[in-house]
């Protein structure tokens, strides 16, 4: 029999047969997603590793910006990951837990009495409480001296913390959001729930259109939310990006690669890093100290 005459294979055999190679894909998506370093993952970032996974040619087309929509509908990756079990992905953060009752005031006194007594140069606010969970795995609190919150479980601010922020004189308080309407007015919406705090400023991390372009995000695409729905956008969202938003198109945070979301995340909250410590700098240094710093003979 030729095979033009062969017959169509059956429905059940192709579920199975795209269920394995979604498997498959899965397991590589979550060894590159943990790389360098045996990060932590949350499962929206695993479903769009896993997307980059199966659309290798995507790799090869970084340089030009553009959004496509992902290659792997989310119902069938998660099919995919319930069969291969969550427990057995190395990495794979649990979801997050719901939030509090009453968000860093209703869980005791801190262990130290002091301890809103500091200044706070910074803090992070993330749209998604999975971002933020997972930013915390992977310890960008400690390494960037800034605390990771949710914007859902930080909003109201707890007055020692706003405090704490203006004491410090000149503090950050950094929003990171998807690129979607509800995401780019995000900052405003934490900039006038503080009110006028002296001192404290709201700066965005992003996303914004521009940024899913430029990184080659996968994008999905939701009801057109309106004029209405686009109050509160920056000044300097560009009448492309806005064109963008207005037609429902969206980019997540999660379909930041992990580790780069983890670098962009340290380098933008920490600075500019010092100069290494180099023999140069160091006698350099030493010549700025004055002659009471050298041994004595």
């Amino acid at each position: 029999m030729s095979q033009r005459h062969l017959p169509p294979p059956a429905e059940g055999t192709a579920a199975r047969l795209s269920a394995v190679v979604t498997g498959r894909a899965i397991a590589v998506a979550a060894v590159r997603a943990a790389s360098p370093g045996g990060l932590r993952f949350t499962e929206r970032q695993l479903y769009y590793e896993t997307c980059r996974v199966l659309s290798p040619g995507s790799a090869l087309l970084r340089r030009f910006p553009g959004t496509r929509a992902p290659v792997l509908r989310l119902p069938a990756f998660t099919r995919a990951l319930d069969a291969r079990g969550r427990e057995t992905v190395p990495g794979l953060l649990p979801p997050p837990a719901a939030p509090p009752a009453r968000p860093l005031a209703g869980a005791g006194e801190p262990s130290e009495p002091d301890l809103y007594d500091y200044g706070l140069p910074r803090l992070l606010l993330c749209q998604d409480r999975a971002v933020a969970g997972m930013l915390l795995a992977n310890h960008v609190h400690l390494e960037a001296a800034c605390p990771v919150l949710a914007v859902t479980d930080a909003l109201p601010l707890d007055p020692r913390l706003l405090a704490a922020l203006e004491r410090a004189g000149g503090a950050t308080l950094h929003v990171l959001h998807d690129a979607s309407p509800a995401g780019v007015a995000l900052p405003a919406v934490v900039r006038a729930a503080l009110g006028p705090v002296p001192g404290v400023r709201v700066v965005s991390l992003g996303l914004v259109p521009r940024h899913a372009a430029a990184l080659r995000l996968p994008t999905g695409r939701g009801p057109e939310p309106g004029p209405a729905g686009l109050a509160g956008r920056p000044a300097a969202l560009r009448p492309r990006e806005a064109d963008w938003l207005a037609s429902g198109r969206f980019a997540e945070v999660a379909a930041v690669p992990p580790a780069r979301l983890v670098r962009t995340v340290l380098r933008l909250t920490r600075g500019p890093r010092p100069p290494r410590d180099t023999l140069w700098n160091g006698l350099r240094g030493l010549r700025g100290t004055g002659f009471m710093t050298w041994p004595a003979a």
